[in-house]
């Protein structure tokens, strides 16, 4: 027995219909193309680094591209949370 008025309750109405048809597509997931376009450049933008890093694994390398391009290694390692965030 919920006692609390409608202006307090969360989420949408329980009689959400639409009459006039505009909002009557399917509920189906959409690719998350923000978080993707993201990581893609992101991955092109430590291209050459990652080349290096392939080549040869070292710690210097590995904290180099770190701090030259530490903005797209933090949008690499939370592409994943993105992508949960936006489905």
């Amino acid at each position: 027995m919920n006692s609390a008025p409608d202006s307090l309750a969360l989420g949408p109405p329980a009689t959400a219909d639409s009459s006039d048809g505009v909002n009557a597509a399917p509920n189906r997931r959409r690719t998350p193309l923000v978080p993707l376009l993201l990581a893609l450049l992101a991955v092109l933008d430590l291209r050459v680094e990652l080349q290096l890093l392939f080549d040869h694994v070292t710690l210097t390398s590995l904290t180099e591209a770190v701090r030259t391009h530490l903005l797209a290694v933090m949008v690499l390692l939370f592409t994943p949370s993105l992508l949960r965030r936006y489905r």
